[in-house]
């Protein structure tokens, strides 16, 4: 068998202690897969841990592991924007190939890390970056290679996924199930990253990346949170045949239609699906990505988005991938050959300048909840401003008054340009007869 390949490990919490037991779990296997010994030689860590073998270095200066002669792989699972920024490039200038599970860095700082990379003939994988242990980022860049990806709809963030279950399955307030996902684990004691959408935000920039050739662009990202979301409307939701997901979606636009734009969307928002879509009926911590493609159609790739032993199966992939890439080079090689996918999946002088949508240039379908007197006319007013504003209805479901005199009145559109949607709700809400702000939720058919 060759020389050993020898790994670093930047961070020993949950990720990290959870890469160590699976190599000592299936270390026979690793070897046999790969060809290669893989041992940890060193691990950061701000304090010295009992558990680890103590033929492991253990130290808290992080840049000099990554500058090591003892290791060529470095995986960053410290998390955060800063320090790991530093230590990756760090490691980077000194000829390290890299493994992160940092969603937030490579959102915010991936075109230059990557850049960085290129020019220093080395490789920064992240599987572990989107979805846990779903194999989407392989998947995206290299089983669907050969297709044109049209759009991708997925659950990327299994703290949301939770409480919009627990909402719909046992009609929980949105404040309780936070409370319970943040005694289990499953939500931060400040969860604004998980419930306003921003964490799915970072996982869509990457999976739009790579799915239009388009360089990184969170700040891009339309972003909208599950805190406004109420039992009435999940209940609603179910009535009409659809369910409420938190979900973010890339869209290829051509600007055929109305109105219709050229470019991409970038969204993470509530939306109703259908009932019986699979996106629909992926439930509790799960995550899904739905990605339709030509020719291939759609394919949906679901599993478990966090955890132990799901990111460390992923990290563990992108360690496989590094040293079979290793393996294929003469040891005084330092030229960038061997089995190597670009970081973006296609080659980076090829990434496209497509402009990123507006969110008032998006197209989808809405869900409006209206409360309006009971009175005469009110219908057929609110019906007659959608349709001046080019707005067609798909259902109208009118309920019992909640308070005396006063009815809610819930219609669901056919997909249209956000900016009409925004102008028909603006003289909705000027109406004498309606009395609160209209609610909106996007609707999407994932036709």
């Amino acid at each position: 068998m060759s020389h050993s390949i020898k790994l670093a490990i930047l961070g020993l919490g949950t990720v990290g202690t959870g890469v160590i037991n699976l190599i000592n779990d299936n270390l026979d296997e690793l070897k046999r897969r790969s060809g290669r010994d893989i041992i940890i030689t060193e691990v950061g860590t701000r304090r010295q841990r009992d558990d680890i073998d103590p033929n492991i270095m253990q130290s808290s200066d992080l840049m000099a592991i990554a500058a090591s002669d003892n290791v060529d792989i470095v995986i960053e699972v410290i998390g955060g924007t800063t320090l790991a920024r530093e230590v990756i490039i760090h490691a980077i200038k000194n000829g390290k190939h890299v493994v992160t599970a940092n969603k937030a860095l490579l959102a915010e700082h991936g075109n230059e890390i990557f850049a960085f990379a290129e020019e220093h003939h080395v490789h920064v994988a992240y599987e572990a970056a989107v979805a846990g242990g779903i194999p989407i980022i392989k998947v995206m860049r290299e089983a669907l290679a050969a297709n044109k990806v049209e759009w991708l709809a997925g659950i990327i963030n299994g703290t949301g996924n939770f409480i919009m279950t627990e909402m719909r399955d046992k009609g929980r307030p949105f404040a309780d199930v936070l409370s319970e996902a943040q005694a289990l684990g499953y939500a931060e004691a400040d969860p604004t990253f998980d419930v306003e959408g921003i964490d799915a935000a970072h996982k869509l920039a990457l999976l739009a990346s790579i799915a239009f050739g388009i360089p990184l662009q969170f700040d891009k990202v339309y972003c909208e949170g599950i805190t406004g979301i109420t039992l009435q409307d999940v209940n609603y939701a179910e009535e009409l045949g659809y369910r409420i997901k938190h979900l973010g979606f890339a869209v290829r636009r051509d600007g055929t239609g109305d109105d219709a734009a050229t470019g991409i969307e970038l969204r993470v928002h509530p939306t109703l699906i259908p009932q019986d879509a699979l996106l629909a009926n992926v439930n509790g911590v799960k995550n899904a990505v739905l990605v339709n493609s030509h020719p291939l159609g759609q394919t949906l790739y679901c599993g478990d988005g966090a955890g132990a032993g799901a990111t460390a199966s992923a990290v563990m992939a992108d360690v496989m991938d590094l040293v079979r890439v290793l393996g294929s080079k003469d040891a005084d090689d330092t030229s960038n050959n061997g089995h190597h996918v670009p970081h973006l999946a296609f080659i980076p002088e090829q990434l496209s300048d497509t402009p990123i949508l507006r969110a008032e240039q998006m197209t989808t379908g809405y869900y409006l909840r209206v409360h309006a007197y009971d009175s005469p006319g009110v219908l057929a007013d609110i019906t007659r401003i959608l349709s001046d504003a080019g707005i067609n209805i798909d259902a109208i479901l009118q309920k019992p008054a909640h308070k005396v005199g006063q009815v809610p009145v819930i219609i669901l559109t056919l997909p249209v340009v956000e900016r009409r949607m925004n102008l028909a709700i603006e003289k909705i809400e000027k109406l004498d007869t309606i009395t609160d702000k209209v609610v909106r939720i996007r609707l999407d058919e994932l036709a």
